[in-house]
């Protein structure tokens, strides 16, 4: 069999590296896109490329011509994240991005069998309102609300007819992977917050409101798995030119995995104390970089670490939100019966993602 060409489109993102790595390490070839390099590229070939640039797409894109699966997990967010989110620009640049990857590649390789593409739970109006629960992806009501989701849903679906490549749309929760100055990326804002107590001596301080918010968490290397699988023999056909929610299989509250990621960080649990990261962490660079010289960290300086994942946090914690019982959770049943199965334990998950980052030295060991 000839060897496997996969093209990752936001790959020094949290998705996008996780798929590159799995399939660099499967022996794949991929070309790894990304205007920012990777923390590592596991043997990818990296490719500096704008995908608002038309041009630019059609020259790199446009000669790919052994191309065999496309993963495509780049993202546009504005500063602030979550304004950004109803609006039309944010939309439309989302929308240009995948067309000016789609169109060339899709010309250009002869032997393209699959294209993975990134939703989320936006595409229930999880950011907007209390979604249906659980979840389901096959609802009339989803197109309500503005998303850049479907556009790109729309892009997918008018090119496919009488192609040989097939598309799966995948849902996720909450992901957790490896990625610097990521959006929407809560390991390196809760890893910075982690070490500025620690250094001052406090144990980790709960930093959510009073709210119960239960939700559900994915794995990047689950998620990456399962993209893997909607390409491969075992997956295709019952993949084909379909949306999956996915998640770890769980559910969590943040008031209840904080011991086990305190525990990771070597810490003992503080007292409730509700505070906006957004606010908090920018006026505290000064500290970040003096913990970043005392261990020797990789860890780049606050900004370009945590991107814009500090008004993530707070949007996932509620610090301002008043007591109330409230739920984003969605169905993963039909992602089971077309036969993709796995699951992870969501407390196992923070500790592994939070020894890695301390592996990598993107933060201080544990205590």
């Amino acid at each position: 069999m000839t060897r496997e060409h996969i093209l990752v489109a936001g790959a020094s993102g949290v998705v996008g590296y996780a798929a590159m790595k799995l399939f660099a390490e499967r022996g794949c070839r991929v070309t790894a896109v990304s205007r920012r390099p990777p923390l590592n590229t596991f043997g990818a070939e990296h490719l500096a490329v704008d995908l608002m640039d038309a041009e630019a797409c059609r020259a790199a894109f446009g000669t790919m011509t052994d191309v065999t699966r496309v993963v495509f997990a780049a993202l546009y967010e504005k500063p602030g994240l979550m304004p950004g989110w109803v609006e039309a620009d944010h939309i439309e640049t989302n929308r240009r991005m995948f067309e000016n990857l789609l169109d060339p590649i899709s010309a250009a390789a002869r032997d393209l069998r699959h294209v993975s593409l990134l939703q989320g739970t936006k595409a229930y109006g999880a950011h907007v309102r209390q979604i249906p629960l659980p979840a389901r992806e096959h609802r009339d009501e989803l197109h309500s609300q503005p998303n850049f989701y479907w556009e790109q849903e729309r892009c997918i679906r008018e090119r496919q007819p009488g192609c040989d490549w097939q598309w799966t749309i995948f849902r996720p929760q909450l992901i957790f992977g490896m990625a610097l100055g990521a959006a929407m990326n809560l390991i390196p804002p809760i890893g910075v917050y982690a070490a500025l107590l620690r250094e001052r001596g406090e144990p980790l301080h709960y930093p959510g409101g009073p709210s119960t918010f239960v939700i559900e968490a994915v794995d990047a290397d689950l998620l990456a798995r399962a993209m893997a699988w909607a390409g491969d023999d075992s997956g295709r056909d019952a993949a084909a030119n379909e949306i999956f929610n996915v998640t770890n299989g769980d559910v969590f509250v943040w008031r209840e995995v904080w011991p086990a990621i305190a525990d990771a960080f070597g810490m003992a649990v503080g007292e409730e104390r509700p505070r906006s990261m957004a606010a908090a962490l920018p006026q505290q660079a000064g500290e970040w970089d003096a913990i970043r010289d005392r261990y020797r960290l990789r860890a780049p300086e606050l900004s370009a670490f945590v991107g814009e994942s500090h008004h993530y946090m707070d949007f996932t914690f509620t610090p301002g939100v008043p007591e109330r019982t409230a739920a984003a959770l969605v169905s993963t049943i039909h992602l089971r019966q077309a036969g993709f199965a796995e699951c992870m334990d969501t407390e196992a998950m923070f500790r592994k993602w939070i020894r890695i980052y301390q592996e990598e030295g993107l933060l201080p060991p544990r205590a």
